[in-house]
């Protein structure tokens, strides 16, 4: 969780002030929704105005009234983590909950009256005149490699299938079946399956221990028997669960990797 160096996704929504509560319920919809997604709960603090800040106390109360108000409004708990804002405004933080309990500070809506006005934005309002907008810096992951090791943590590395860099790996028992591990390869990879081949002249067991341990969710293992019948010898999470047919095996997959996405596609509809 300590990185030498970080992607940070961050963003900055400039509008007026009659727009800020819609913009942060849709940041914290947009949040809430990649959070559900991976399966995290969170929880949420609303930061105050620290000692060293700056600007007037009228903008920053009406700040943070518009954050507490979005919070309200979309029903979402909160604690107030007094004088813990940015010196340039207060914010939200979602706290990250993994799957033995630690927390960690991921996402983070900041709303800024400062910056804009130190750098002399203007727009020009319905009523004809200059005005300076009001800004809002929004992270939903805080860092890109630091959430990917939250998240490993999360699901201590065995990560559902439709979310593992590799879904399947092939092994095949000998250098006489790499010809159709192959093409069992190219089968999945033609359906948008992520798969390895395992090439190496290591012994079958070893094979095995070591895709298990990179906690692959489908281990493929095909020999003689396997080569002849058009079949997969599979080895999930449960256990070994003998051989299928590869047309079995990749409807089993689909519907897996489908069922998530019908539950990503319902949340985007609700």
């Amino acid at each position: 969780m300590r990185v030498r160096c970080f992607t940070q996704d961050d963003a900055h929504i400039f509008m007026t002030m009659e727009q800020i509560k819609s913009e942060i319920t849709a940041v914290i919809s947009m949040i809430d929704e990649v959070y559900n997604q991976f399966g995290f709960k969170y929880h949420v603090e609303l930061s105050t105005r620290p000692e060293n800040s700056m600007g007037r106390d009228e903008d920053w109360e009406a700040a943070t009234d518009a954050l507490r108000d979005a919070l309200t409004d979309n029903k979402l708990d909160f604690v107030v983590n007094e004088g813990d804002g940015a010196f340039y405004g207060p914010k939200i933080d979602f706290h990250l909950e993994d799957s033995i309990g630690r927390t960690w500070q991921c996402g983070t809506i900041q709303l800024d009256f400062q910056m804009p006005e130190k750098f002399e934005l203007e727009y020009i309002g319905a009523d004809g005149t200059p005005h300076c907008p009001v800004m809002i810096h929004r992270v939903l992951f805080g860092s890109v490699e630091r959430f990917i090791g939250v998240l490993t943590e999360h699901y201590a590395g065995q990560f559902p299938v439709w979310l593992s860099p590799v879904q399947a790996k092939i092994l095949p028992i000998s250098d006489k079946f790499a010809g159709y591990a192959n093409s069992v390869s190219d089968k999945l990879s033609y359906a948008g399956i992520r798969v390895e081949v395992d090439y190496s002249a290591e012994k079958i067991g070893y094979k095995i221990r070591v895709a298990r341990n990179e906690r692959v969710p489908y281990i493929l293992v095909v020999g003689e028997k396997e080569s002849a019948d058009g079949t997969v010898a599979v080895r999930s999470r449960k256990g070994d669960e003998g051989a299928v047919a590869l047309d079995s095996f990749l409807e089993r997959i689909f519907s897996e990797i489908k069922e998530k996405n019908n539950d990503v596609q319902t949340t985007l509809a609700d």
